[in-house]
């Protein structure tokens, strides 16, 4: 199997998150039947809301480049990043390195261009400022549908700083709930920090999670070397 290198930290718990998805798509066998990964778990990476929504903070573009760097010659064959907003940066990670990068905004987009038209963006206000999503959904014929942001970018921090209880998971389930009242027929979990609170997203409105479409993915390339939408 090819060796995958995470670039993680973006939250940690989100890191952890993947790869116990990855684990998951290839349960029931011996440990020999996983997925080998090299994970980079760099919580240190400047913040992507201070930067892209506050305009105070550093670029992350020369950390994530130096973390990709790393993974290449700790002999990564790929490289995944699970933070939808750190693709921003994606182009300084591709440069870095001349393995492939798992494009998880080009993944999920083919994802979602399958399963609905007016997709319900449940994304930090950083991933829409940045346009993170913005060409491929063009390209694809989908529809943004925005949340108000000052609830969801709250939602985010909360889940950042450890809590994802009950009175979170309402939280969410308001907002997919508002996603839906303005017309979204299919709601896309595009912030990986949500991805921990996706069994509280409302009964008969589906929903794809980009994190699931990049777990996904490493599994396939590991095993095939098969790169799907990712970008080289």
């Amino acid at each position: 199997m090819r060796l995958v290198g995470i670039l993680g930290g973006m939250g940690p718990e989100a890191t952890v998150l993947l790869m116990r998805k990855v684990i998951a798509l290839r349960a029931g066998g011996d440990d020999a039947d996983h997925v080998p990964l090299l994970v980079h778990q760099n919580p240190q990476v400047p913040s992507r809301i201070a930067a892209l929504i506050e305009g105070t903070g550093e670029s992350p573009a020369q950390v994530l480049a130096e973390m990709a760097r790393v993974l290449e010659a700790g002999g990564a064959e790929a490289l995944a990043m699970p933070c939808n907003t750190a693709h921003a940066y994606g182009d300084a990670v591709r440069a870095a390195a001349q393995i492939p990068f798992l494009d998880m905004i080009a993944l999920s987009t083919a994802a979602l261009a399958a399963k609905g038209r007016r997709i319900g963006m449940l994304a930090s206000p950083a991933v829409h400022r940045a346009r993170v999503f913005h060409a491929a959904f063009a390209k694809a014929g989908l529809v943004m549908v925005l949340p108000d942001e000052a609830p969801l970018l709250d939602l985010i921090r909360t889940v950042k700083s450890g809590r994802t209880g009950a009175a979170e998971g309402a939280a969410l389930t308001r907002l997919a709930e508002g996603l839906r009242a303005q017309g979204a027929d299919h709601i896309a979990v595009a912030c990986t920090e949500l991805s921990l609170l996706t069994p509280h997203l409302p009964q008969g409105l589906p929903w794809t999670d980009t994190l699931d479409c990049l777990a996904g993915a490493i599994v396939q390339f590991s095993l095939t070397g098969d790169l799907h939408a990712a970008s080289d």
